[in-house]
C-alpha cells in the first residue's frame, strides 16, 4: 500500500512539473487561419494559399502538393486519407483517396514469388496513384481557388528548390536501391559516379519530368475553362488526364517496364471515395475517424474500453495508467489485426460490434490489473451485430500459430523499425554507443512513411490529412517524375492473418494512416495526427488523453511522453512471417520515465526499453470556441512546421 501511494505521489509531482515546464516548441495562435505540416517550405505554401483568398482545403491541397513535390517521406503517387469539417453543414466528412491492387496481384501471384507478405519495394509494391484524385476532388467540391493556383507552390518547387539535409541524406542512403530502378536513378542521383551521388543539403533540386506532369495537369484544366467549363468540371479535366489520358499512359508504361502490374483499366476504373466517418463519443467529446480501411477505428475502440477506468486518478504516465494503456492498446490491435479491411468488398467487417459500447466494456473486463497479458486476442464483435462469428475455426487456428514461436529465437532482441534506434539510445537493458550515423538512421525510420497536413480558417472550415505512399528509396513511374506507392505490403496473403485484408485486384489495403478530428458540442474542437506507422494510433490516443484528461496545452500534448507497445502484427516491413508477429509484453517508454515506474512494468511481465523520442511528430490544431481563436502544436522533432495568421 505504501508502495502504491509512494508511486501516485511521484506520477503526481512528474505530471504537475510537465505541465508547469514551457514546451520546446512555443505554441503557435492565429485569429484568422492556420497551416501545419511536415516541412517548413509546404507550411509556407498553405499560408500563401490562405492570403490569396484561399479556404483550409485550398490550403490543405497546396501543402499536400508541395510535401509530394518535396519527397517529405511520401511522393504523388502515393495515397491520400482526409477529414473535412463542412461548417455549412455542420457535419465531417470522409475522404478515401488510398489506391487499390492492380490486374494480377492475387496471394498466389506473391506466394509464387516466394513472399509471405507483398514486397516493400518497387513496382510490386505499388497500389495505383490516389493522392492526385484525392486533391483534385477535394478542391472541386470544397475549395475555392482554381488547380492552377493551388499546384503553383508545388510547380515552383519541382522547377528547383533548396532540398532539405533529411531529404537529402535519404537520398544518399538509400541510393543503391534507387539505382535499381532508371528513372529513379536520373532524378535523385544527380552526381552520378562521385563519393556523394544524392544532391548535398541546400542544393537546387530540379525535377523536371515531374514539373511537366503537373503542367499537364494545369494545362487540361485551363483548356477546359475556355471551353467554357465550370470551376469543377476544369479540376476534374486536370484529373481525367491524370488516370486516363497521355499521364496514365506512362505511368503504366513505366511500372510495366520496371515488372510491375499497373493497366490502363486500373487507373480509369479507380476513383476517390467520400465516405461517412466513424465517431465514437468520450466523455462528451466526439471523435471522428475513417472507415475501417484503415487503423483509424482502433483508436475509437481504445477510447471506448478506456471509459471503464478512471484515467485521472491513475496519473500521467504513472505504472498503472502506462500498463491501463497498453493493455487497452493491445486488445483494440488484437481486433485490427484480424477484422479490420476494405469495406467495399464482402464479407464486410463487423465494425458496428467492434465500436459497440458494450463491447468495449467485455473488452475492458480481460484486462489483469497486475500482469501484462502476453497474446491477447481478437474478440467475437458479431455477438454485438445479433449475427454468428464466421472465422470462430479460423480464429482458433489463428491462436495456434501465434502460440507456437518455435524457430524465432533468432527475434527474441527484435524490435520494429518505427523505434529501432531510439529503444537502443539510452536503453536500460543494452549497452549502446549513441552516434550521429545511429541518430540519423533513427530519425529517418522514425520519421518514415507519412506527414500530416492540418488547416483551419476563420469561416470553420477545419482539414486533417494524413498522406503517405512514394518515400524514399521510391521507384518512379516512367518520365512522370511520380515516385509510386509502396502500400502494397500492408496486404496479407493469408486469410489466417487477416480474412478481411486479403489481397485482390481492385481492393484496397487495410492502412496505418489515420487523421483524427474531434467535435465538442456540435463545434470543431481538435484537428490531430502523425506520422509512425503502426503507432500512429498510439501517439494519437495519448495526445488526446493528454489534453482531455490531463488539462495539457496543444503543444504540451504534441511534446508529452509517449509509451510505443510492439506487442501486435507490423503493417509494414518484411516479407516473412517472422519479421511482423506481435513481440509479447515489448514496450518503449521515453528516458524520462521515472526508474521505480519502468521497474513495476518489469515486475509486471514487460521488457522494456528507453528512448529519446516515443512519438513520430504529431500535428495538431485546437480550435479555441472560448476565445475565437486557433492554437496550433507541432512536435518538438522532425522538421514539421507552421504558420498562423
Amino acid at each position: 500500500m505504501k508502495r502504491c501511494l509512494l508511486s501516485t505521489m511521484l506520477s503526481f509531482l512528474f505530471f504537475s512539473t510537465i505541465i508547469a515546464q514551457p514546451t520546446q516548441k512555443p505554441p503557435l495562435h492565429g485569429k484568422h487561419w492556420m497551416a501545419i505540416t511536415g516541412k517548413p517550405l509546404a507550411a509556407t505554401a498553405g499560408a500563401l494559399i490562405f492570403e490569396r483568398g484561399g479556404n483550409a482545403v485550398d490550403a490543405a491541397c497546396a501543402m499536400l502538393a508541395a510535401t509530394c513535390t518535396m519527397w517529405d517521406v511520401l511522393s504523388w503517387g502515393g495515397e491520400t486519407q482526409a477529414l473535412i469539417y463542412n461548417p455549412n453543414t455542420g457535419k465531417v466528412i470522409a475522404i478515401n483517396a488510398l489506391g487499390v491492387a492492380p490486374t494480377g496481384a492475387t496471394p498466389e501471384f506473391f506466394k509464387g514469388k516466394g513472399y509471405n507478405f507483398p514486397p516493400e519495394y518497387g513496382p510490386l509494391a505499388a497500389v495505383t496513384p490516389g493522392t492526385p484524385g484525392g486533391l483534385c476532388y477535394m478542391l472541386a467540391e470544397y475549395g475555392k481557388l482554381s488547380l492552377k493556383d493551388i499546384l503553383a507552390p508545388a510547380m515552383d518547387m519541382a522547377a528547383g528548390y533548396p532540398i532539405d539535409a533529411q531529404t537529402a541524406n535519404s537520398i544518399e542512403r538509400g541510393k543503391e536501391r534507387i539505382k535499381q530502378w532508371p528513372y529513379s536513378k536520373a532524378v535523385f542521383l544527380p552526381h552520378l559516379g562521385e563519393e556523394r551521388e544524392a544532391p548535398e543539403p541546400g542544393e537546387i533540386f530540379v525535377q523536371k519530368d515531374l514539373l511537366a506532369t503537373l503542367q499537364k495537369m494545369v494545362d487540361a484544366e485551363q483548356e477546359a475553362l475556355k471551353q467554357g467549363k465550370s470551376r469543377e468540371e476544369a479540376i476534374m479535366a486536370a484529373y481525367d488526364r491524370f488516370y486516363k489520358g497521355d499521364i496514365a499512359e506512362e505511368i503504366v508504361r513505366g511500372n510495366q517496364e520496371q515488372g510491375g502490374l499497373f493497366t490502363m483499366d486500373d487507373l480509369a476504373n479507380w476513383k476517390p471515395i467520400e465516405e461517412e466517418p466513424l465517431m465514437t463519443s468520450y466523455k462528451g467529446i466526439d471523435v471522428y475517424k475513417l472507415q475501417e480501411w484503415t487503423q483509424g477505428p482502433a483508436l475509437l475502440q481504445a477510447l471506448n474500453i478506456l471509459e471503464n477506468f478512471d484515467l485521472k486518478a491513475m496519473g500521467y504516465n504513472s505504472a498503472e495508467y502506462i500498463h491501463t494503456l497498453y493493455q487497452t492498446m493491445n486488445l483494440a490491435f488484437a481486433d485490427r489485426d484480424f477484422y479490420y479491411g476494405d469495406p467495399y468488398f464482402t464479407p464486410r467487417p463487423p465494425i458496428k460490434g467492434l465500436l459497440s459500447k458494450a463491447y468495449a466494456q467485455e473488452r475492458a473486463k480481460l484486462i489483469n490489473p497486475d500482469r501484462n497479458d502476453p497474446n491477447p486476442q481478437p474478440g467475437d464483435p458479431y455477438v454485438y451485430e445479433g449475427t454468428t462469428n464466421p472465422f470462430k475455426s479460423l480464429l482458433a487456428q489463428r491462436q495456434k500459430l501465434l502460440a507456437d514461436t518455435s524457430g524465432l529465437g533468432e527475434l527474441e532482441n527484435f524490435v520494429p523499425k518505427h523505434d529501432a534506434i531510439s529503444a537502443l539510445n539510452g536503453a536500460l537493458e543494452f549497452d549502446y554507443a549513441t552516434t550521429a550515423s545511429a541518430d540519423s538512421l533513427y530519425n529517418d525510420r522514425l520519421l518514415r512513411g507519412t506527414t500530416s497536413v492540418e488547416a483551419a480558417d476563420a469561416e470553420g472550415w477545419v482539414v486533417s490529412i494524413t498522406p503517405s505512399g512514394g518515400w524514399l528509396p521510391a521507384c518512379i513511374a516512367g518520365r512522370t517524375g511520380i515516385g509510386m506507392s509502396q502500400r502494397m505490403q500492408s496486404f496479407v496473403l493469408d486469410s489466417i492473418i487477416d480474412p478481411f485484408n486479403v489481397v485482390a485486384p481492385g481492393k484496397r489495403p487495410r492502412v496505418t494512416l489515420t487523421p483524427s478530428m474531434a467535435l465538442k458540442e456540435g463545434r470543431p474542437y481538435l484537428a490531430f495526427a502523425v506520422q509512425g506507422g503502426d503507432t500512429q494510433e498510439q501517439n494519437l490516443l495519448q495526445f488526446f488523453l493528454n489534453m482531455v484528461e490531463f488539462d495539457m496545452t496543444v503543444q504540451q500534448a504534441t511534446e508529452a511522453a509517449n509509451i510505443n507497445s510492439n506487442q501486435l502484427w507490423l503493417s509494414l516491413g518484411g516479407t516473412l512471417f517472422k519479421d511482423r508477429m506481435p513481440r509479447p509484453g515489448s514496450i518503449l517508454l521515453s528516458n524520462s520515465t521515472d526508474r521505480e515506474v519502468a521497474d513495476r512494468l518489469k515486475a509486471m511481465g514487460y521488457t522494456v526499453r528507453q528512448g529519446n523520442r516515443t512519438s513520430g511528430p504529431i500535428n495538431a490544431i485546437f480550435i479555441d470556441e472560448a476565445h475565437g481563436s486557433l492554437w496550433g502544436g507541432s512536435s518538438n522533432n522532425g522538421e514539421d512546421y507552421g504558420i498562423g495568421w
